[in-house]
C-alpha cells in the first residue's frame, strides 16, 4: 500500500482513511488478515503507537476486528462497507460541490456539468 501524508491533518487521523480506503479498493478484502502494527508502521513510517491508534480507531468502527490468536481483520460485514463508501463518497461529493461554488458555479450548474460529461 502507498502511504501519502499531508501535514493539514493529524497522521493517525490519515492512515485511518488510508486503510479505510484500502478496504474499500480491496486492498483489504472482507475477513483478511491486517498485517501487524509494526509491519504497518514501518510500511508508512510511522510511530507504531500512532499506527496502533489507528487501527484502535477502525476497530472502533467496525472495521477491523482483533482475535488473540489471529491478530486483526477485515470485517465480513458487507452492511458496514456499504456505509463507509457511502460516507466517503458523499464527502466526495460535499467536497467538489464546495470547490464548485468557490469557483462561483452553482449546485445546478455543476450537475449540468456533471450529466454532460457522462453522457
Amino acid at each position: 500500500m502507498k502511504w501519502d501524508f499531508r501535514g493539514d491533518r493529524p497522521i493517525y487521523a490519515q492512515l485511518v482513511e488510508q486503510i479505510q480506503l484500502g478496504i474499500l479498493r480491496g486492498e483489504y478484502p472482507p475477513g483478511s488478515s491486517v498485517p501487524s502494527v509494526r509491519t504497518l508502521a514501518l510500511e508508512a513510517e510511522v510511530n507504531p503507537n500512532t499506527m496502533q491508534k489507528a487501527l484502535a480507531e477502525l476497530e472502533t468502527q467496525g472495521l477491523l476486528a482483533t482475535h488473540r490468536t489471529a491478530g486483526r481483520t477485515v470485517t465480513e460485514d458487507e452492511r458496514r462497507i456499504g456505509e463507509l463508501k457511502e460516507k466517503m463518497a458523499q464527502e466526495q461529493i460535499k467536497a467538489f460541490l464546495e470547490g464548485m461554488a468557490a469557483l462561483g458555479i452553482s449546485r445546478e450548474d455543476a450537475v449540468k456539468m456533471i450529466a454532460k460529461e457522462v453522457n
